[in-house]
């Protein structure tokens, strides 16, 4: 089984997007996919900074999936106390996905100017999608629904990456180039680190 947490953040100091919407999208495709059984989706609305490592250790997702605001100062927004806008750095959230990098195989940037983060973050986690510029709320829409269409097929993280650009360019929407993917083999990734651990175990000749 396969947990997809869907975190969302839409501040009251920033610009209204469709994230219920979104949401509502993700949990219909899966729904209607042949492999529904293998995944559990929990969202998680009106995420503050405080709750984004607790609400990882909770869930134990395979899969993060952030719905929000991106900034030009090249950081992911969330709430405050008071639901108000609050920065993370790339390096920050690099540092919290390294303690999760065991389990966590995918993490899908939903946000405007959000390549930045997922290049910090693909130091750690195998896949990761970011934006490259804003994108509009139906690119962003069509390109999740794309993505957990062809998950639900049981398709890899890269044929779901491309679904999703798809899905897109189907719908005549100028910003297919906008998604990018931060991408290597997680099974191959696996083999080497299990390889890497066995040589230093043989010990060296004398």
């Amino acid at each position: 089984m396969k947990t997809i947490l869907i975190l969302s953040a839409n501040p009251a100091d920033t610009s209204r997007l469709r994230l219920d919407t979104e949401v509502r999208e993700i949990q219909q495709t899966l729904r209607q996919s042949h492999h529904r059984d293998e995944f559990t989706v929990i969202p998680m609305g009106a995420v503050r900074i405080d709750d984004l490592q607790q609400t990882l250790y909770d869930h134990h997702p395979t899969i993060v999936h952030f719905s929000g605001h991106g900034s030009g100062n090249n950081r992911l927004i969330l709430e405050d106390n008071s639901g108000r806008s609050v920065l993370v750095s790339e390096k920050a959230l690099a540092r919290l996905f390294k303690g999760f990098q065991t389990k966590v195989e995918c993490v899908l940037l939903n946000a405007c100017y959000s390549e930045i983060q997922a290049k910090a973050i693909h130091q750690h986690i195998d896949c990761v999608i970011g934006m490259n510029q804003a994108i509009g709320d139906e690119a962003a829409i069509k390109f999740a629904v794309g993505f957990y269409r062809a998950l639900g097929a049981g398709e890899p993280y890269d044929n779901c990456f491309e679904s999703g650009q798809t899905l897109i360019d189907l719908n005549a929407i100028s910003e297919v180039d906008k998604p990018q993917i931060k991408y290597r083999d997680r099974t191959q990734n696996l083999a080497m680190s299990s390889n890497q651990e066995s040589n230093k175990a043989i010990p060296s000749p004398q």
